[in-house]
């Protein structure tokens, strides 16, 4: 039991990744914190947790909401006196041209709003809790494709890279005080996320069950970074020829996009 006694914070844990994650997390012994929008998916998770033997508690939230994600946080720290986690793992996904994006500036709003700020308030708002604790781990569910250039995800991406770079000074100031960090960097996964886009029904993806041991990894061991080979390569790449990846790169996107494209049809 890994991680009893523990108490973590997930968010986005109504289905998907986070769901899979809780239940896996409670396996461990830990006592789950379950925040999402959708009230009755979230509901089931926890009884699910709860028939199992687990320990979780259910917390509805938009933290895109910021009188909401405030309140969800007061809450959360007046109900658990010792809070060990925070997976930053809620976020919402745009696949949009740039081009067609010229005049929606409230897709990056919307974005940032629960990919960035919503995780940076809720962050905030329980680092206190952290310093005085002496410890506290902090997760965050990223994408391999802020390791590469990717087309078509530019908001969201964009949103990502912005949560990274915080969560790094989160790490780089405050590590001294117990404060760590891991940024887990999924490849695709299918989730109900993922599946809104036709033609990634012919990508080959991790399920949900496998990208949640990557989270569990995370809580558990506190990497700096849980990643992929592929990720990992793309990264090292783009440090040492970042002009050369970037061209060579765009054809082979623009080419699976019409081969998975052709796939879905067939």
């Amino acid at each position: 039991m890994k991680l009893e006694g523990q108490t973590i914070v997930i968010t986005g844990a109504s289905s998907g990744i986070g769901a899979e994650a809780a239940r896996k997390v409670a396996r461990l012994g830990g006592t789950v914190c379950l925040l999402a929008r959708r009230a009755d998916e979230l509901e089931d998770v926890r009884a699910g947790i709860e028939a199992t033997g687990g320990s979780a508690y259910a917390y509805p939230v938009d933290l895109s909401d910021t009188v909401a994600a405030d309140a969800v946080a007061a809450q959360l720290l007046a109900e658990h006196p010792w809070i060990d986690a925070l997976v930053n793992n809620a976020g919402r996904s745009i696949r949009r041209p740039i081009k067609e994006s010229l005049d929606r500036v409230h897709d990056y709003e919307r974005t940032m709003a629960i990919n960035y700020f919503g995780a940076v308030r809720l962050t905030l708002a329980l680092v206190p809790r952290f310093l005085q604790q002496g410890h506290g781990h902090v997760v965050i569910s990223s994408s391999m494709s802020t390791q590469v250039p990717i087309p078509l995800f530019s908001a969201y991406l964009a949103s990502k890279a912005a949560l990274e770079s915080f969560t790094r000074s989160l790490t780089a100031e405050l590590g001294h005080d117990g404060i760590t960090s891991t940024t887990v960097y999924f490849p695709m996964v299918r989730t109900e996320m993922s599946g809104a886009t036709p033609i990634y029904q012919a990508m080959p993806m991790l399920s949900a069950d496998k990208a949640a041991n990557w989270l569990v990894k995370a809580i558990v061991d506190k990497p700096t970074r849980v990643t992929s080979l592929p990720g990992a390569m793309g990264e090292l790449s783009m440090a040492a020829l970042p002009g050369v990846v970037t061209k060579v790169s765009q054809p082979l996107f623009r080419r699976m996009d019409k081969s998975l494209a052709k796939r879905v049809r067939d």
